[in-house]
């Protein structure tokens, strides 16, 4: 071979070489996603945070599951059919479908893991999702035993659930965690027992990341592009925008207050804000001083907050300002119309002075409250911005209280020392009974300690109704929430985040639903 030639042979190696070491990189470059809080738990049973969830929906699958549009699909279940009622359900399961250590994953694990979601023993919050099961109301309140619940097994590949009445939005609930498979191995902790999703938890370091790598035995592995997912949990939106322009994130869970437009010029091609089926409020202790049974002071609060000015200025992402609970657009419901909606600003500031005086409370007699956040630069705006309100409005003390996560969560369950706390309910389906539900007196989640008999039996009432009754029946029962007033709405939720052009699959929908397994990152 000539001089010449073994020169340019060189040259391309040296080509190839350097085109490999620059590509390898990005091959193995795992996608970083903001998370926000520390998930509260990674048990499928025991989780209620949306942190927690997301991590969830990447390492377990139910039945169905969610596109990268946010639409159902397939998940375990291959196809499923309804009886002509609606009140029986079968499921045919993948063959192929399998745990993270090889073991067939058959109808029983699902048997195993609603029975044991539904036991009282299990303390599982979002139990009451299961509800619409035949049987399972029993369960719950300790009268039968969680093997009574009408899920049955037919044999390996088959799943048949009876439900108590039609239930439109039922499908829907079968992407919830409370829904998912359990292994029989269930370990001492929940890093050993075995998985069903497209991701493995490889790592978790409490408060710094959470390493995901690609499951081999996911019946869908071949259509995964990421290797590795590592998810960091930052309470702080400036830090996380911090890292974000760092290129430490790829994707980030939200975007700091104030900064939508200042994102909106300068990373035009990054930031994504739609709509969100979720609604915003405090919620308000009704089981102990100084807001129980003295619903005008819960009304003279809610009065006194100017939600235009909190949403516009802020929060200033395209939050909208609510005076009800459910959000628009859930199966054609209109949520009660509030009537200081066509008061002007100065009636209602004189409205809630009444009020207040009539609870007895003045100038000189302020009253003193806590007002509880998780910690998180997005609700402390909030929590600074309604105290100045009140104090301005009606000369009410509040002190803010700013918790971790778990703590906070804890705390809202007990109902010890809340007074005041952030609320808030993103929709787990398609339906006002998702956050109507929230206030049942034997609901788990009810941390206002709501409770009203006629509450109970308007929604109980529905269940039973025909469509157009049924609406009918959800919309007096809303407005009898907030009649009493045991929460104050602020505002309807965006979803809000920055996306690295890089990122490709990251689709905007109403559930801000973005498995990673839909997910791919392109090289710089």
């Amino acid at each position: 071979m000539s001089k010449f030639f073994r020169h340019r042979r060189c040259c391309a190696l040296q080509v190839l070489l350097l085109c490999l070491l620059a590509i390898a990189p990005a091959m193995a470059e795992p996608l970083r996603r903001g998370l926000g809080p520390e998930p509260d738990s990674l048990d499928i049973h025991q989780a209620q945070g949306l942190a927690a969830l997301q991590v969830l929906r990447d390492t377990h699958e139910g039945l169905l599951s969610l596109d990268a549009a946010g639409e159902l699909m397939p998940g375990v279940a291959q196809s499923w059919r309804h009886s002509d009622d609606g009140l029986r359900l079968e499921f045919t399961l993948r063959e192929d479908a399998q745990w993270s250590n090889g073991d067939p994953l058959t109808a029983d694990d699902f048997l195993r893991g609603w029975q044991r979601a539904l036991a009282p023993e299990s303390q599982a919050r979002t139990a009451s999702l299961l509800l619409p099961v035949r049987g399972a109301q029993a369960v719950i309140d300790g009268r039968a035993a969680a093997a009574s619940l009408a899920i049955s097994a037919p044999d390996a590949h088959t799943v048949v659930i009876e439900l108590e009445r039609p239930t439109p939005w039922f499908l829907e609930l079968l992407t919830h965690p409370v829904t998912y498979p359990l292994h029989a191995q269930l370990g001492t902790s929940v890093r050993e027992r075995p998985v069903n999703g497209a991701f493995l938890l490889e790592e978790h370091v409490p408060r710094a990341y959470l390493r995901l790598r690609r499951n081999p035995r996911f019946h869908s592995v071949d259509e995964i592009a990421l290797e590795q997912v590592e998810y960091v949990p930052i309470e702080d939106p400036g830090t996380e925008l911090s890292q974000f322009r760092a290129g430490a994130l790829h994707i980030t869970e939200t975007i700091p207050p104030g900064r939508h437009d200042w994102l909106a010029e300068n990373y035009p091609d990054a930031l994504r804000v739609a709509p969100y089926m979720g609604s915003f409020w405090l919620g308000l202790n009704l089981s102990r001083p100084p807001l129980a049974d003295k619903p005008g002071l819960r009304r003279a609060l809610s009065l006194a907050i100017d939600r235009d000015i909190l949403t516009r200025v802020v929060m200033g992402a395209g939050e909208q300002p609510a005076w009800s609970l459910v959000p628009d657009g859930l199966a054609g419901y209109q949520a009660p119309q509030e009537p200081a909606l066509r008061w002007s600003d100065q009636q209602r500031l004189q409205r809630a002075r009444r009020l207040y005086e009539r609870a007895g409370y003045s100038e000189q007699k302020p009253l003193r409250i806590q007002l509880r956040f998780n910690t998180s630069a997005t609700h402390r705006r909030m929590a600074v911005a309604v105290a100045a309100m009140w104090k301005q409005s009606l000369g009410v003390r509040t002190e803010l209280l700013h918790e971790e996560w778990k703590v906070f969560v804890n705390n809202r369950a007990q109902g010890t020392v809340t007074q005041v706390f952030r609320g808030g309910w993103i929709a787990d389906y398609a339906d006002p009974v998702s956050f109507l539900d929230l206030f049942r007196s034997d609901d788990p989640l009810n941390s206002s300690f709501y409770r009203n008999d006629d509450y109970d039996r308007l929604l109980q009432n529905a269940a039973t109704a025909s469509a157009g009754q049924r609406l009918a029946l959800l919309r007096q029962a809303e407005q009898l929430l907030l009649r009493d007033t045991p929460v104050i709405p602020l505002y309807t939720y965006v979803s809000r985040h920055l996306v690295d052009p890089r990122v490709r699959g990251f689709i905007n929908n109403p559930r801000d639903a973005h498995l990673s397994r839909h997910l791919t990152l392109g090289a710089p």
